[in-house]
This record gives C-alpha cells, sequence and structure tokens, in this order.
C-alpha cells in the first residue's frame, strides 16, 4: 500500500471518529431522547438543528468519499481492518471530550489495536 493510499484510509477513518464524536456532542446537547409517534417532528427537527450533529454528518459524508477512494486502490481485506483505529481515535476522544472511561482493559485493546493495524498496514 503507498502512502497516498494509506492517507485516505487513515483521514477517512478520523473523520469517522470525529463524526462520532461531533454526534454525541450534539446528543449530550439534546438531552435523553424519548421518541414517540407524537414527538417525532419536534425531536427530529431538535436533532437535526444541532450544529455539532450536522458537523458530525457532513463528517461522515467526507469519510464515505475518502473510502471509496482508498477502496478503489487497496483490497477491502486490507482496508477494512483498519476502521479499528476509529475506536481508538474514539475511545481517547470520549475521555478527553466527555471524561469517559479508559479502564485498563480498552488501553490493552487500544494497543492491541494499533499492533495490529502497523501489522497489516505492512503487507
Amino acid at each position: 500500500m503507498n502512502i497516498a493510499t494509506f492517507g485516505f484510509i487513515v483521514f477517512g477513518v478520523l473523520l469517522n471518529a470525529v463524526a462520532q464524536l461531533l454526534l454525541k456532542a450534539g446528543a449530550r446537547n439534546v438531552g435523553e431522547i424519548h421518541l414517540t409517534l407524537s414527538n417525532l417532528f419536534s425531536v427530529g427537527l431538535r436533532v437535526a438543528s444541532q450544529l455539532p450533529i450536522i458537523g458530525g454528518l457532513t463528517c461522515y459524508v467526507l469519510s464515505v468519499v475518502l473510502w471509496i477512494i482508498a477502496l478503489s486502490r487497496v483490497d477491502v481485506s486490507v482496508a477494512y481492518p483498519m476502521l479499528s483505529l476509529g475506536y481508538v481515535v474514539t475511545a481517547i476522544g470520549a475521555w478527553y471530550l466527555f471524561g469517559e472511561a479508559l479502564s485498563v482493559q480498552r488501553l490493552l485493546a487500544i494497543f492491541v489495536i494499533l499492533i495490529g493495524v502497523a501489522w497489516l498496514a505492512r503487507t
């Protein structure tokens, strides 16, 4: 895999992780959602009007474009496992931004993921 293709994959994964963090920020702004048929429109409007949610959806679209470019250049069996980098970025971002726990088990899992992705990238 050349450096440009690896860059498309990594940047796409980063955008996907940023999307998750933005969606979480928007969901926190909205509060816990209890969706019913009678409040479907008002809840949808409240969710759709959150700038972090709009930003998160935008990041998703951009990440899909980059992902398609990457898939046009590399085997999906190589590219797809690299999506696990998204867990690493999201877990660290959630810890930093939202105070979510990073237990020893999660840190070990992050380490294993990083080793696996590095190994896979060399193939």
